[in-house]
């Protein structure tokens, strides 16, 4: 398979990353990531106190370059350049709506999975506004809402013993200037590569195929991700 190229004109370097919901999994996983990559990650808790036991864990043992803080949201809303939405479903429009004066103007990167579970495994949600992007958007209008990072296995990114990372990152958003800077972010993850899937209206069925990862994942022991073939 051919490479895609990386975003022309696109420099991240020296951005900082805020960490929405960063004591989870999923957001730890990307905030370990980002600070090996070299840039300074703010993460972000309803505990500021549980926030810099998370931050203080990821860095133990790391070299001094390796920037991680912990923070309640607010604060690492206000300090990070790109903001991460890693946030469980249930809290989702509450949180953003209360942040959304510290987010006008940035660029909110959307990773929620709006998921249901029952008997018969992961389900997609309905959501009113159609996606959790899209809700994001609307709660945010003063803010550079794009959707990414749905499908990397948090136990993938969390495992030192991973080096590269196998997969496409799908980026949607309204901005073109704001994906391509989501999809350079997204390389900062080795093996990773980021692609351009589309506006947020499309967001619905990128968040819902997290469920069909997970079916996929339980039946074969994997912690799979997808690519795009052609590019």
């Amino acid at each position: 398979m051919s490479e895609q190229k990386a975003p022309q004109g696109v420099d991240i370097t020296g951005k900082t990353i805020a960490v929405l919901g960063g004591t989870g999994d999923q957001g730890r996983g990307l905030a370990r990531r980002f600070a090996l990559a070299g840039h300074t990650v703010y993460i972000g808790s309803r505990s500021a106190e549980r926030a810099a036991k998370a931050a203080n864990a990821l860095v133990e043992g790391k070299s001094s370059q390796v920037r991680v803080h912990g923070l309640d949201n607010a604060e690492a809303a206000a300090q990070g350049d790109i903001v991460i939405v890693a946030v469980p479903w249930e809290g989702h429009r509450e949180l953003l709506v209360s942040l959304a004066d510290k987010l006008a103007g940035k660029i909110v990167v959307d990773c929620v999975n709006p998921l249901g579970f029952d008997k018969k495994g992961p389900f997609a949600l309905n959501v009113p506004e159609g996606s959790a992007a899209q809700q994001a958007a609307e709660v945010l209008p003063g803010s550079r809402v794009t959707a990414a990072f749905h499908h990397v296995s948090a136990v993938l990114l969390l495992d030192p013993e991973v080096a590269e990372i196998d997969l496409d990152v799908l980026v949607l958003g309204e901005d073109r200037e704001a994906t391509d800077v989501v999809r350079a972010l997204a390389e900062l993850i080795p093996g990773a590569r980021g692609v351009f899937g589309g506006r947020l209206r499309n967001a619905h069925q990128v968040e819902a195929l997290t469920a069909n990862l997970i079916a996929v994942n339980r039946r074969y022991k994997t912690h799979a991700g997808i690519r795009i073939t052609g590019l």
